[in-house]
């Protein structure tokens, strides 16, 4: 999962913490920088081992696991006072945990349908437009027709085109993007990480009838759910933990911009861990995204 509060530059999914990058040796930056390539790695690995249950699970099945898995790492750290929210607080929270559970099963539901690395890339869009959004430059608009030149590409009439699988990808973009707005509210409003916290425990709940259901339905064995419950440790758990190290030795700049990488990290990982080969045209494709987002974020500075 992502769960930032936005950096002032791209993503930052999960509560800000205080960061010291700035102040931080050079020996915490190369730790930092470590940490954010296992963190990537991490995320598009789980993915492909949670797609490895969609025969038995299906894509819901399996984000209900991610779930349940993000909402007790997420509680265990943000240690939320329930009790003492306003609605005012409340509010952005809820929307937050319904957009949170959309975005993870239209993304789950694409990679079942065009596979992860253009899945991910189509999602990645959403933290892209909002940090084009936020800008006025020549610059700027120029990495935007890239994107949506990567994007064209990706989409392109073909025989063997799942649109429905794109309309997903894009559906999760759309949800990331909500999702980061989303978090800079809640962030204002609640302290620390107890507004994340509090969303991913209303989302879990939200997908526990599905929980239920899978069960009574086709009762899953141990590989199904091991699957599923691996995929919300490393794309959930590790990538949350990984970032409150990283935000505090990177600056933001390196880490919206090792973000861009993820789409590539997806790719690989779909290519190698699930055989899900990818042509010059996609590559090319997904390389105008990631050099938008790139070429944006350096030309920052």
């Amino acid at each position: 999962m992502r769960a930032s509060r936005a950096s002032a530059t791209l993503i930052s999914a999960t509560p800000e913490p205080v960061r010291t990058a700035a102040s931080a040796p050079a020996g915490g930056r190369g730790a930092g920088v470590a940490v954010m390539v296992g963190s990537g790695l991490s995320n598009q690995t789980g993915a492909a081992i949670g797609s490895l249950a969609f025969p038995v699970l299906g894509p819901l099945g399996v984000v209900a696991v991610r779930q349940y898995v993000a909402a007790l790492v997420l509680f265990a750290v943000g240690r939320p006072q329930l009790t003492s929210y306003t609605w005012a607080q409340w509010r952005p929270m809820l929307l937050l945990a319904v957009v949170f559970g959309t975005m993870n099963l239209s993304l789950y539901s694409a990679i079942d349908r065009i596979g992860l690395g253009l899945a991910v890339t189509l999602e990645f869009l959403g933290p892209l437009t909002i940090a084009l959004a936020a800008v006025r430059r020549r610059v700027d608009a120029c990495c935007a027709v890239l994107a949506v030149a990567g994007v064209v590409v990706l989409m392109r009439p073909q025989p063997s085109t799942d649109y429905l699988g794109m309309a997903l990808g894009l559906l999760a973009a759309c949800c990331w993007a909500a999702y980061i707005l989303l978090n800079r509210t809640v962030g204002r409003r609640v302290p620390g990480a107890q507004g994340s916290a509090v969303a991913a425990g209303v989302s879990a709940l939200m997908f526990l009838p599905v929980g239920v259901v899978v069960l009574l339905r086709q009762p899953p064995g141990l590989p199904a759910v091991g699957f599923a419950v691996a995929a919300g440790v490393l794309s959930s758990a590790v990538p949350y933990l990984s970032d409150m190290f990283t935000l505090r030795r990177v600056p933001a700049q390196a880490f919206g911009l090792f973000m861009s990488v993820n789409p590539v990290l997806a790719a690989l990982v779909g290519w190698i861990g699930l055989g899900q080969g990818l042509g010059l045209t996609e590559w090319a494709g997904i390389g105008a995204i990631v050099a938008a987002n790139s070429v944006s974020m350096l030309a920052r500075h």
